[in-house]
C-alpha cells in the first residue's frame, strides 16, 4: 500500500510539473508570437519599434542585432545609430544575401549614410529574420520610421511686426512619441513663411522666408536639452500682411510639411518721434505714441539705447508714464551733446488686448541735430536800410566766403592779364616805331649819298 501511495504521489507531482511546464511554454510561445507578429505589435503602421538586448520582448539583442520583418509589410524605413565615424552597417537578409551601402538594388532600397547613423528605406522587404552587422551603439535603438510628424500649437491670432515668437514642437512617429536622443541629429525642422499674395496687404508678391530651425539643445529659448521638446525662435522683422506658416521636417529620405492657417502680421503699434533742440542747455524730447487697437498701452515698458554722433551709446528705460495723463504716449529727455546723426534702438514689452504677453523690437529711428554750433550771426541791412541780425549756417557761410575769394582772385588775375596785354601792345608799338624810324633814317642817308655822286 505504501508503494502504491508513493507511486500515486509521484504521478500527481509529474502531472503538476507537466502542467506548469505547459503553462510556461504557452507564455513563452505567446511572447515569442509578439516578436514574430511584427505588423501587429512591433511595426504597426504609424508606430515605431524599439529593440534592445532581451531576446524575449520586442527588442533586438545588441550583440547580434537580429530583427524580424512581417510578410505583409510593403515598405520599411530603419535608422541604425552607430559609433561616430564608423563604416556603414551591412544588412543580412533571411536568405543570407547581404545589402551594403555600395551594393544594393536601387529600385527597392534607398540608403543614406552619415557619420553617426544609417537610414535605409526598403520596398517590399523579404519576410523573416534579418541581421545588422556593424559598430551599432549598444545603448542605441533601431528605429523603425513610418509616419514622422511634428505637433505645434497654432500661432497667436494677433501678431505684431517686430515681435519675437517662441514656438514649441514635439516629434511623433504615428501616435508614438519619439524619445530617442540621437534622433535630434537626424531630423531637420525648419520654420518657413509664405506670402498668400493677397494684393490688399503690403507683403503682396514677397519671397518665401526661412525664419529659423527647431532645436532641442538647451540654448536660447529651449529650456532643456534632450527633452524631446523642439523650440523655434524667430523675429518677425519683415513686411506686414497675410502669411502662411509652414513647418518642414526633413530627414535624409523623408520630407513632411505642416501647414497652419494663414496669420495676419500687423504693423508695429509703436511710433517714435523726436523734438530736437538747437542749444546745449535744452535736451531733445523723445515721444512714443502707442496704437491701442491690438495692445494695452498701459502695460508697455521700454528698454533702449541712443547712439550719439561720436558713436558713444547711452541706455535708457521708460517704465511708467511720467505725465500720468495719456497711457498711449511716453516721453523721455535726451541730453544735447553735439550736432549730428543720432540713432535710437528700442525694445518694448507689453500685453495684447487679449492678455497675451509679447516682446518686440521697434525699427531703428534716426534724427539729425544741426544746433547753434553750426551757425554764426551776421548783421545785414534790410530793404529799408535797417540793420538786422540773422543766423547763417557755418558751412553755407564758409562756402560763400570761398566763392567770394575765388571771384576776387579771378578778377585780380583778369586785371593782371589786361595790364600784361597793354604792356605787350606798348612794347610792340614802340618796337615798330623804332624800326620805322631806323628805316626812315637809312633811306635819307642813302639818298644823300646818291646826290653827292
Amino acid at each position: 500500500m505504501e508503494i502504491n501511495k508513493s507511486l500515486a504521489f509521484c504521478f500527481l507531482l509529474l502531472v503538476n510539473v507537466n502542467y506548469a511546464f505547459s503553462q510556461e511554454t504557452a507564455q513563452g510561445t505567446e511572447q515569442q508570437s509578439k516578436v514574430v507578429k511584427v505588423k501587429d505589435k512591433l511595426l504597426p503602421k504609424g508606430k515605431i519599434g524599439f529593440y534592445q538586448s532581451d531576446n524575449v520582448t520586442n527588442e533586438i539583442p545588441y550583440f547580434d542585432n537580429r530583427f524580424r520583418i512581417d510578410a505583409e509589410l510593403e515598405e520599411i524605413t530603419l535608422i541604425f545609430f552607430r559609433v561616430r565615424g564608423s563604416k556603414p552597417i551591412i544588412l543580412v537578409q533571411p536568405n543570407g544575401k547581404k545589402i551594403r551601402v555600395s551594393d544594393y538594388d536601387s529600385k527597392k532600397v534607398q540608403w543614406h549614410d552619415d557619420k553617426t547613423f544609417d537610414m535605409i528605406k526598403i520596398t517590399k522587404p523579404m519576410p523573416g529574420p534579418w541581421q545588422a552587422i556593424g559598430d551599432i551603439l549598444p545603448e542605441s535603438k533601431i528605429l523603425v520610421v513610418s509616419d514622422v510628424k511634428i505637433v505645434i500649437d497654432p500661432l497667436p491670432e494677433i501678431v505684431l511686426s517686430g515681435e519675437t515668437l517662441k514656438i514649441v514642437g514635439k516629434l511623433y512617429n504615428g501616435h508614438e512619441n519619439i524619445d530617442v536622443a540621437e534622433f535630434k541629429n537626424v531630423a531637420e525642422l525648419n520654420v518657413n513663411f509664405y506670402s498668400t499674395n493677397n494684393s490688399a496687404y503690403d507683403n503682396f508678391g514677397a519671397d518665401a522666408l526661412k525664419l529659423t530651425s527647431f532645436k532641442d539643445d538647451g540654448h536660447d529659448l529651449d529650456e532643456y536639452a534632450g527633452d524631446n521638446l523642439y523650440t523655434g525662435e524667430f523675429l518677425l522683422d519683415f513686411a506686414a500682411g497675410e502669411w502662411q506658416p509652414v513647418f518642414i521636417i526633413k530627414l535624409p529620405l523623408i520630407t513632411r510639411e505642416l501647414r497652419q492657417k494663414p496669420i495676419l502680421l500687423h504693423k508695429s503699434p509703436i511710433t517714435i518721434s523726436v523734438e530736437t533742440s538747437e542749444t546745449e542747455t535744452i535736451p531733445h524730447s523723445l515721444l512714443l505714441t502707442i496704437e491701442s487697437l491690438h495692445v494695452d498701452p498701459s502695460s508697455l515698458v521700454f528698454q533702449g539705447k541712443i547712439t550719439f554722433p561720436d558713436k558713444q551709446t547711452r541706455p535708457f528705460s521708460i517704465i511708467d508714464n511720467e505725465s500720468n495723463e495719456d497711457p498711449a504716449t511716453r516721453t523721455k529727455d535726451i541730453p544735447y551733446t553735439e550736432p549730428g546723426i543720432h540713432r535710437i534702438n528700442l525694445s518694448a514689452f507689453g500685453r495684447t488686448n487679449s492678455g497675451r504677453e509679447f516682446r518686440l523690437v521697434v525699427p531703428e529711428f534716426t534724427f539729425n541735430v544741426k544746433g547753434d554750433l553750426n551757425k554764426i550771426l551776421l548783421t545785414t541791412l534790410d530793404d529799408n536800410g535797417e540793420e538786422q541780425t540773422i543766423a547763417v549756417d557755418k558751412a553755407e557761410q564758409a562756402l560763400a566766403e570761398k566763392e567770394a575769394k575765388l571771384a576776387q582772385e579771378l578778377a585780380e588775375q583778369q586785371k593782371l592779364a589786361e595790364e600784361e596785354n597793354t604792356q605787350t601792345i606798348i612794347i610792340i608799338a614802340a618796337g615798330n616805331s623804332i624800326i620805322i624810324l631806323l628805316a626812315l633814317v637809312s633811306f635819307i642817308l642813302i639818298r644823300k649819298r646818291k646826290a653827292k655822286k
